[in-house]
């Protein structure tokens, strides 16, 4: 067996293009737009994924129906999980960029956010956790950042 991707599907394709792309840094590796069908497949690979774009194995496909739909009783999904290299300086970098820290990475391991369409994000220190550090420590989780 051999993993090949997750899906989610998406509201908005440029917001969803902008937070998994520009803030979380995942590279877009193909798009396909279905005229007959009203929908398009949105295939993102992480950078740190050893040839993941250049292979074509993406991690992630974002599914955009053309047509307004309403996802609930989990028809878009649970969460991701991604390993970062500096745990507080994603969260710093997505805290200023509107992006809400559900659950902080208080013991410099672990955190959660949600997308623009509220899919939970959750992030992993790579290797060790890093040392405690403030303002992390004593952030309070906001909503709810685990699924």
């Amino acid at each position: 067996m051999r993993y090949l991707h997750t899906m989610v599907r998406v509201a908005d394709v440029d917001a969803s293009l902008r937070f998994y792309c520009e803030l979380l840094g995942m590279q877009l590796v193909e798009r396909r737009d279905y005229e007959e069908g009203r929908f398009s497949l949105i295939f993102l690979a992480a950078p740190g994924n050893a040839g993941a774009a250049e292979t074509k194995s993406p991690l992630l496909e974002l599914t955009y129906n053309w047509d307004p739909e309403t996802y609930t009783g989990g028809r878009n999904f649970g969460h991701l999980a991604f390993e970062v290299d500096d745990i507080y300086a994603l969260c710093e970098k997505l805290k200023a960029a509107g992006v809400e820290i559900n659950r902080p990475p208080r013991e410099g391991r672990m955190a959660f956010v949600r997308s623009p369409d509220g899919i939970s994000v959750e992030l992993l220190q790579a290797g060790e956790p890093l040392a405690l550090a403030e303002p992390w420590v004593s952030a309070p989780n906001i909503g709810s950042g685990r699924s």
